[in-house]
């Protein structure tokens, strides 16, 4: 079971997510999310992980200067496309970046699902996450799940990571229901919006494990 810990600001975070085991960690380049940092401010962090945990560089329906900064200064082993980027699009960044590409599929019912496939022909991974409410102001880290089993069947060909509410008292249940590759986690390890808790982190890596190895036996 792959980890990913989102929306790391600042070493002490980062340190917590290497040190509990995390296999990827995620920076946010948002200015509207309180995860954001710049790509200066990145470059640190990223510098850090290296070599620990791949780099993954979420952004939002970025333009070409902002991903030509976020390659020049954090170098990331992937981007994360979380806006409204379409298939087009996710191809274009990744023949420019010569990066991997995760696309993420807001959902909060089965229609939601419809672009899968146009987008599995282009993104190297695929991110469920919950939809937003219709008044945020990002599209992500509200804290909100979604009914997970309208994944419980559904046919994918390429890696599935599961995010959107998963914490550490719940990522079991994710696991089972859904049986994604991976699972992300940004707010439900904070104990303030942008603030990571330490031993959230911990408990949260712990969990995910454990609950794969559940599976698997």
């Amino acid at each position: 079971m792959i980890v990913k810990i989102c929306g790391i600001k600042d070493l002490a975070a980062m340190d917590a997510a290497l040190e509990a085991g995390a296999d990827m960690v995620g920076l946010v380049f948002f200015p509207a999310s309180p995860r954001n940092v710049t790509p200066v401010e990145a470059e640190k962090l990223a510098a850090r992980a290296r070599g620990k945990a791949k780099v993954i560089a979420l952004s939002v329906d970025a333009d070409d200067t902002l991903i030509d900064a976020i390659e020049a200064s954090v170098a990331p082993d992937m981007h994360q496309l979380h806006g409204s980027e379409t298939a087009a699009r996710v191809s274009e960044l990744r023949t420019r970046t010569k990066k991997e590409m995760m696309k993420a599929i807001p959902v909060a019912s089965a229609s939601d699902l419809a672009p899968l496939a146009s987008y599995e022909e282009v993104a190297d991974w695929i991110l469920f996450d919950a939809k937003a409410p219709k008044d945020a102001t990002r599209p992500g880290g509200h804290g909100q799940a979604f009914d997970w089993s309208l994944l419980k069947n559904i046919k994918h060909t390429k890696p599935m990571m599961l995010s959107g509410g998963i914490n550490p008292g719940n990522v079991a249940s994710a696991i089972e229901t859904v049986r994604p590759d991976a699972v992300d986690v940004s707010s439900g390890v904070e104990s303030a919006p942008g603030v990571k808790d330490r031993e959230k982190v911990f408990a949260f890596v712990r969990a995910a494990r454990g609950a794969a190895m559940e599976k698997a036996s």
